[in-house]
């Protein structure tokens, strides 16, 4: 089989969120079971110049987009054994970051047309299965099937749709239709792109692909719900048999307690004594009591709405009376980097708030920390749980997406569970389950034992990638 992975970002090259480590690790896994995997990206300013020296020129070629002929290029690089394939064009992509400018819908309508453009200057490789991930490539699928729908390098190939998170979605003015997209009026109607009075990209890849996947069976669920569909329930529901959830994984090699080198000290569920020398070393350097013994709780997250901070902010005083220690790390909105940043002062014994991103801390974080907190208000995979119970660090979650999926509550009268959860999106409720985990804290045999039981699962991709492969082969 021949997929060609369609992203807006990809690890090692550019990387904003999830979407990003999902590209390299998921392509990695499946070259692993033997499919001819490749991924395509833009090729942005911000991609590190000893990457960009070494991509080689397969192809220049023109990309209509609406009236403009826009060049494209086509350039390769092979890393870890994944071939990664670049769209070019400075006009468009030469800008710091990746997204976030007011040209947005215009850039994405180009890198939709140029990888299709792209697919006809490949050489001995024409997929099988395009495989799309989120709005910015969601028009792929609509482009292929008007634009394309005469040139047999496409007649059989099939398409992908994979929701990351169905709240982004990329809607932008009617206009897009005829001037960026070179598509008629007809495509304005519900059953295609027509979203209130815009067009919607993601519905490109909600309507017209072949098959629709999330990253999670229980947030494939919920989103045909009118709670978790942001307005795309129904169409979701119209085509639930086409949809179905594949839980992300992590990359087990990146990410590993007993080799990773931004760890100072490293462990497995044989040598917890080490995990707790990270533990000490890390209060030390965020001015925290230096204390094996006291219970701390681990927090990488954006600070958004979203992540359930508004529960934290209800209960934050009765949290910081507990006997523990609060460890923040993330940027976000105003309201809860101000929220963090108070408390930290008030209780600098307490909470210790850092108000940036920094991987080597999140690492340590997850190495130090005894429990790891997500009250997520939705979460279609998450992965801060995952990196959690690979580094013994339980999480503590509300039951919402992939966080249910992953995460067991530990039961007390059978022994199983590998962390602790609430149904309701209620302060109080988050605030019960965090004292009972603190409560079997205090029993260091029977926590060593949960703590164990979680590093010992299988979080990797391999799993999924199988999934994946099945999935792929029904297309076929």
């Amino acid at each position: 089989m021949k997929i060609l992975f369609v992203s807006s970002e990809a690890h090692p090259f550019i990387k904003t969120g999830g979407l990003g480590d999902v590209a390299y690790a998921l392509p990695k896994a499946l070259r692993k079971l033997g499919i001819d995997v490749r991924v395509i990206i833009p090729k942005y300013s911000d991609i590190k110049e000893e990457f960009k020296s070494k991509m080689l020129t397969l192809s220049n070629f023109n990309v209509p987009v609406g009236w403009r002929n826009q060049y494209g290029g086509l350039q390769y690089l092979e890393y870890d054994n994944i071939p990664f394939y670049f769209i070019d064009n400075e006009y468009y992509f030469k800008r710091p970051s990746s997204y976030g400018y007011g040209d947005d819908g215009e850039r994405f309508s180009f890198f939709c047309r140029a990888v299709l453009e792209g697919v006809n200057h490949m050489i001995d490789f024409t997929p099988d299965v395009i495989h799309l991930n989120d709005w910015h490539s969601g028009m792929i699928a609509p482009l292929m099937k008007e634009h394309f729908k005469d040139n047999p390098r496409f007649n059989s190939i099939q398409t992908i749709f994979t929701i990351h998170n169905l709240q982004y979605q990329g809607v932008f003015p009617k206009e897009t239709l005829g001037d960026l997209l070179n598509l008629s009026e007809e495509y304005f109607s519900e059953d295609k792109l027509k979203y209130y009075d815009s067009v919607s990209f993601i519905k490109g890849g909600l309507n017209f692909a072949d098959k629709i996947t999330t990253v999670s069976q229980s947030y494939s669920e919920e989103i045909k719900t009118p709670f978790y569909g942001e307005g795309l329930h129904g169409l979701l529901q119209v085509r639930e048999n086409d949809l179905c959830g594949i839980v992300n994984g992590i990359d087990t090699e990146l990410f590993n307690p007993s080799s990773d080198k931004e760890l100072s000290y490293h462990y497995d569920y044989n040598n917890l004594a080490e995990k707790l020398k990270n533990k000490t070393e890390l209060q030390e350097s965020l001015n925290l009591p230096i204390n094996e013994n006291i219970p701390m709780i681990g927090m990488v997250t954006r600070l958004a709405s979203q992540k359930g901070l508004d529960l934290i902010s209800h209960i934050i005083e009765e949290l910081l009376q507990q006997d523990l220690q609060l460890v923040v790390l993330g940027t976000g909105e105003q309201k809860y980097e101000d929220m963090f940043r108070y408390y930290s002062a008030i209780a600098p014994d307490k909470l210790s708030a850092n108000i940036t991103f920094n991987n080597t801390l999140a690492k340590r974080i997850y190495a130090a920390s005894d429990l790891f907190l997500m009250p997520s208000l939705f979460e279609p995979c998450g992965i801060g749980q995952l990196l959690a119970l690979r580094y013994g660090s339980l999480p503590i979650i509300r039951e919402t997406g992939g966080l249910k999926d992953t995460v067991q509550a530990y039961n007390e009268y059978t022994n199983m569970g590998n962390g602790f959860s609430f149904a309701n999106y209620n302060a109080h409720d988050m605030l019960f389950t965090i004292k009972r985990a603190l409560s079997f804290y205090k029993d260091k045999n029977l926590w060593n034992n949960i703590v164990t039981r979680a590093m010992m699962e299988d979080n990797s991709w391999r799993k999924s990638a199988e999934e994946y492969k099945n999935l792929y082969a029904s297309l076929l």
